[in-house]
């Protein structure tokens, strides 16, 4: 066995069906398993996938653990020298997972992604940068946000992530959408953090793997990523990607990135951050209703109150991240 891809499915039957079929079609000279783990589905899709695909091996999970959880417990059922965590919510063509895997094992690179694409064919962010103490997660506060990329733009601070990948492009952390690992280096570095629900956890797994070797993104081979499908409807939001901050699906992104600043960049920054977090409570506010009033409606009172309420959600996780103890921070 050559490669083992693992699947997290979560009340996503539709685009899971999609996602085999995409794969099966591809002809392929490597030898692998596909295991999906799914998060207590309520769709009856373990009937409806094995039906179809009777060669998956399928993973019950009793609760919803979320991304990190039930990559691990796919991880762990799997047999492969090389693992590739797999969202449910993408489609490969042109034979992407075995060109990227032939590629990969022929590297000295621990861990690799590809190019994600739209659904329309643009590109997706694949690969990103570290920001030390996680200052990138400044980036998406309304006002305080635009305050801190004029003052990157000023003195010419690299982005903290690759907006096109072309070629072979070296990274500090994949896109968890595909990412492609040797099992050597999960060994060394260990498996995804069980503290996380959702979001951030593949970045600071990613900053454990780094310490094993060197991650990449192939920008030459290209996978659709429909991108937020499955997690829209389960926190009710219609946003697309992580800068939505005002309602329950932007709770946990907060949450989540706010753990894994504590838990690679330590107290100092989380402090930080923090309180970065807050004061963006009272620019918020002021800044929607000066600009309301010039007819600027790029922001509603309605999401100035959300974010406040998801800041007020976060200060009774304080005392647990701080701690730093095992906790399931899920919202």
């Amino acid at each position: 066995m050559e490669l083992s891809i693992i699947i997290v499915n979560y009340n996503s039957l539709d685009l899971l069906i999609n996602c085999l079929n995409s794969i099966f079609k591809q002809p392929s000279r490597i030898i692998s398993e596909i295991i999906v783990v799914d998060n207590f589905s309520m769709d009856d899709s373990k009937n409806k996938i094995l039906e179809q695909f009777p060669q998956m091996k399928w993973i019950q999970m009793e609760y919803n653990s979320g991304f990190a959880r039930a990559n691990n417990e796919g991880i762990r059922k799997s047999v492969a020298a090389t693992v590739l965590l797999l969202n449910a919510d993408t489609i490969i063509e042109n034979n992407a997972i075995e060109h990227c895997y032939l590629l990969f094992a022929g590297s000295d690179n621990v861990a690799c992604g590809v190019q994600l694409l739209n659904p329309e064919g643009t590109p997706q962010i694949s690969g990103n940068y570290v920001m030390k103490g996680g200052l990138n997660y400044l980036l998406p506060l309304p006002y305080l946000g635009t305050v801190f990329k004029s003052i990157a733009s000023l003195f010419k601070i690299r982005k903290p992530n690759v907006p096109e990948a072309k070629g072979l492009v070296e990274v500090d952390w994949i896109n968890g959408a595909f990412l492609m690992v040797k099992r050597s280096a999960i060994d060394t570095a260990g498996l995804l953090d069980e503290d996380f629900f959702l979001y951030a956890e593949e970045a600071e797994w990613c900053s454990r793997l780094q310490r094993v070797g060197k991650l990449c993104i192939y920008g030459d081979i290209k996978i659709i990523h429909v991108q937020g499908e499955t997690a829209n409807e389960t926190f009710g939001s219609s946003g697309k990607g992580y800068k939505s901050l005002f309602d329950k699906k932007g709770l946990q992104i907060m949450l989540s990135n706010l753990v894994r600043i504590r838990k690679q960049f330590g107290l100092s920054w989380f402090f930080l951050i923090v309180c970065i977090y807050l004061f963006e409570i009272p620019v918020f506010f002021f800044g929607c209703m000066v600009l309301n009033v010039i007819g600027d409606t790029k922001y509603s009172f309605k999401e100035v109150k959300g974010y406040a309420f998801n800041m007020m959600r976060i200060l009774g996780f304080l005392p647990r991240i701080v701690a730093n103890k095992p906790f399931f921070y899920k919202t």
